[in-house]
């Protein structure tokens, strides 16, 4: 890999480890000194290595680099004065600072800064721009295609978000141990919503963006690495994530067009994940929560057996019941409504999709054209139609082209 490849790939890697650590140890009012530290650092390497070849360790010279930045920043500024100098220690050849950028402690600064980012006094949008800018490496192009908004919009927002955890005076810390319970939910949210905008993206016109999903993935496998936050519902929402990303691979063709779940072939379904996702689902029956993501996680399951039984089927709509009365949301109610007439079958479906009304959710309409599909078929044209009139990204009028292309055929 040379250093064209090399560098976009660290910055993805190590640039969130950089700036989580400095946040920590310059605090919360100052993230932004951490985030250009660790701009610096890598626009140091985009100068460097070109002429002199990439060094024998990259990642140790990213991190070499980064400590003598944050030392010489250190020193020379007297903003820092009143929280750092306690830092810097006087040796007899001068100033000796310590910043520890070992394995345990980026792990540690990355989850104490996710807790400070999910900090309830700044809205959710704004706690999933700050994650995905200081704890997954997102450029702001990035953050601002995931949310289908523009560059200026992002900077105001995080701007916004980042002032208030300054005037809050937020820690980048563990909660306490009394504290831990609530402070984790609003934290497995985020990355519930950041795995879901990745599960089924409309940004760039793309089906699924993996990276969303596995950044997703990563953070909360570092809940589960941390004694503190190894809790029932942080396995049950690893255990969903592995089970819908085992079919990533099938979920699209190799034109990035949307495979529906009936239309998807089994063997490029990635067993490996299945399995974990198995795995941490046992973990989180071990405990006495039943979360929504316990229940979707089961749903979950259930998706990745493709036989059409009768037992699958009512096992999912049991647990939509479930995730119903427990966590209602207008898109659960809909799904549920697909396992109904896969038990009760369409007509029956149909009164409980149309008590919804979901008349703005494209979703919805091509719900209740696939079931008239075989009771009458000019309804099931008129809601495809509404559906295709509804939908945002090509890859969901693609598919909802295709349904109505097999109903007109039919």
């Amino acid at each position: 890999m040379n250093e064209q490849e090399l560098i976009p790939h660290l910055f993805r890697t190590e640039f969130r480890k950089i700036t989580a650590v400095l946040c920590k140890l310059f605090g919360i009012e100052n993230v932004n000194v951490a985030e250009d530290i660790a701009g610096e650092t890598f626009l140091s390497a985009l100068e460097t290595w070109p002429y002199k070849g990439v060094p024998e360790n990259p990642v140790a010279w990213l991190y070499a680099v980064a400590k003598n930045k944050a030392k010489n920043l250190i020193i020379r500024n007297q903003v820092f004065h009143g929280k750092i100098t306690p830092l810097i220690q006087q040796c007899d050849d001068g100033y000796e600072i310590e910043i520890d950028l070992s394995a345990k402690n980026i792990a540690d600064s990355q989850l104490q800064m996710l807790f400070a980012i999910c900090h309830p006094c700044i809205p959710v949008e704004a706690q999933i721009g700050l994650a995905l800018r200081i704890l997954c490496g997102f450029g702001i192009d990035e953050i601002a295609n995931a949310f289908l908004t523009n560059k200026e919009t992002i900077n105001k927002r995080l701007f916004r978000a980042k002032e208030k955890l300054r005037s809050e005076k937020v820690a980048i810390e563990f909660p306490p141990e009394n504290e831990i319970n609530n402070r984790l939910q609003p934290v497995l949210t985020i990355l519930y919503l950041l795995f879901n905008e990745g599960y089924y993206s409309e940004s760039q016109d793309t089906v699924l963006r993996n990276d969303l999903c596995l950044e997703a993935m990563r953070l909360t496998y570092m809940l589960i690495d941390n004694k503190q936050t190894d809790q029932s519902d942080v396995n049950a929402l690893l255990a969903l994530m592995c089970f819908q990303a085992s079919r990533f691979e099938a979920r699209k063709n190799e034109n990035g067009e949307m495979v529906l779940y009936d239309d998807q072939d089994e063997s490029l379904w990635n067993r490996e994940l299945i399995t974990k996702g198995a795995y941490y689902s046992n973990r989180a029956a071990k405990g006495d929560s039943l979360s929504k993501y316990h229940l979707e996680a089961n749903i979950a399951y259930w998706y990745t057996i493709k036989e059409d039984t009768a037992e699958k089927w009512e096992n999912i709509l049991h647990l939509f019941n479930q995730l119903l009365m427990s966590a209602y949301s207008p898109i659960a109610a809909l799904n549920r409504t697909y396992a109904l007439s896969k038990v009760r079958g369409n007509e029956a479906a149909i009164l409980e999709a149309e008590k919804l009304n979901l008349s703005s959710n494209h979703f919805y309409f091509t719900l209740l054209g696939e079931l008239y599909k075989d009771i009458d078929g000019e309804k099931a044209k008129k809601n495809l139609l509404k559906a295709l009139q509804l939908a945002k990204s090509q890859a969901d009028k693609q598919t909802i082209q295709v349904k109505i292309d097999r109903l007109l055929k039919s």
